[in-house]
């Protein structure tokens, strides 16, 4: 059994995320979700990011801080969209973590990344947070990095194509994600 913290996007702690966590479970792994937003949903994408700039990204990054302070220290940081960036803030102070799970979005890779560390990304493509050239500079950037770096690139579907209650849900694109991630998971 993996323990495995995953980070909400803009939107907030939804069903969504709760969903996955349920999967996850199902497979044998302790997953948790902590609600970054206490109780608050965004039900658009320019709502969801007046939240986030409302409650501040330092404060966010504190209560991830906390929401990870009891877990085991190997436990796998992830998130989707604003959420990556969110467990890569809590990256660099948590070495042993078992692995990286970057849904949605690319997020920095701290300097004391572990070396053979899984990291996995899945992307959209196209992306309009996340454009292919920066997406190619950061990967080159990534490569140099000591990780075990699996990037996964999903053409034509939408930004968080994961969600069946977003119109960038692609259902193929999540199936093979969803493999993917529960492959990785299981490999640990």
């Amino acid at each position: 059994m993996t323990t495995v913290i995953l980070f909400h996007s803009v939107y907030g702690l939804r069903p969504f995320e709760r969903g996955v966590a349920e999967r996850l479970t199902v497979a044998g792994h302790e997953v948790f979700t902590p609600d970054l937003y206490e109780g608050r949903v965004a039900s658009s994408i320019e709502e969801g990011f007046a939240l986030k700039e409302e409650i501040g990204w330092s404060t966010l990054c504190e209560r991830a801080e906390r929401a990870v302070a009891d877990l085991p220290a190997d436990a796998v940081l992830g998130g989707f969209s604003m959420g990556a960036a969110v467990a890569a803030s809590v990256w660099p102070k948590r070495p042993e973590t078992a692995g990286i799970l970057f849904l949605h979005s690319i997020a920095e890779i701290p300097a004391n990344a572990r070396r053979g560390l899984p990291v996995q990304v899945h992307l959209a493509d196209p992306d309009i947070f996340e454009p292919a050239d920066e997406v190619a500079a950061w990967r080159a950037d990534a490569e140099r990095t000591p990780v075990a770096l699996e990037v996964f690139i999903y053409p034509g579907a939408g930004h968080i194509y994961t969600d069946a209650t977003l119109v960038d849900y692609d259902s193929e694109a999540a199936r093979l994600t969803w493999s993917r991630v529960e492959r990785c998971l299981a490999a640990l």
